[in-house]
């Protein structure tokens, strides 16, 4: 049977979602835990790959299993086993097609800015000391709903067939002392949140304009976007999927 598993991981502890030879990740740790609970060797496939030191405050990913258990009580066990830097949110069985990474609809990343130092978020946000102008930031966010092709924010040399993603949200909000990005696709390319996130930084900061965004996109070229923000102060938030696919269990 197929089981979706939702989890939660502070990325700080971690080289990233996917196994690694020679570093830990996030998906290393939980298949070693599943396979000591069930007693066989357990893989796990993700919604998808977070990089070193990104944290996820919601990723889903699917198992097969042909033990017979109580969900609730294999995410009270895991829960007790794995370090603190992961939590078990739920684990549900789902329709044997149902598939972690092609079945989501969209994922939503937050970055979090820090616009003054705080002793309490030092490692949770990105610390900018220069005075931003938001304004021209929301602005420049905007012009992100107007194209599909994001190769200028992805890493180069990747294994993808296309750079095509749909944003369907781009939008900043100023929470306390923190300025938050949100945005939301129906895929991310490798590094693109934080190559977005860089560039709204240099439009904020008057190094270039919200008209230059337009360029920059249609360029396709990487080195034409602006730097890469730290990974400490992104979060993958929330993934969708159709409730045909998470409810599948209830009505078999």
């Amino acid at each position: 049977m197929r089981y979706f598993i939702e989890l939660a991981y502070n990325g700080a502890d971690f080289h990233g979602w996917q196994n690694q030879p020679n570093a830990i990740s996030v998906q290393e740790v939980v298949e070693k835990a599943l396979t000591t609970l069930l007693g066989s060797p357990i893989a796990i496939t993700g919604a998808g790959r977070t990089d070193a030191g990104v944290h996820a405050q919601q990723m889903f990913a699917h198992f097969d299993s042909s033990q017979v258990f109580s969900c609730t009580m294999l995410q009270y066990r895991l829960n007790a086993l794995l370090p603190p830097s992961v939590a078990i949110l739920n684990i549900f069985e789902v329709a044997p097609h149902a598939h972690a990474r092609f079945h989501a609809t969209s994922r939503t990343y937050l970055y979090r800015i820090a616009l003054q130092k705080n002793p309490f978020n030092f490692d949770k946000a990105y610390l900018l000391k220069k005075e931003l102008d938001i304004t021209a930031m929301e602005t420049a966010a905007k012009v992100l709903l107007n194209y599909t092709d994001f190769q200028c924010f992805s890493k180069t040399h990747t294994d993808v067939k296309t750079y095509n993603c749909q944003i369907m949200k781009a939008q900043f909000n100023q929470v306390a002392d923190e300025l938050h990005f949100t945005i939301q696709a129906d895929r991310f390319l490798r590094n693109m949140v934080r190559a977005i996130m860089g560039t709204l930084i240099n439009v904020g900061l008057g190094k270039i304009t919200a008209t230059h965004l337009h360029t920059i996109i249609t360029s396709k070229n990487r080195q034409q976007a602006g730097y890469s923000v730290p990974a400490h102060g992104l979060y993958l938030t929330h993934i969708s999927y159709p409730e045909t696919i998470k409810n599948a269990h209830k009505t078999r």
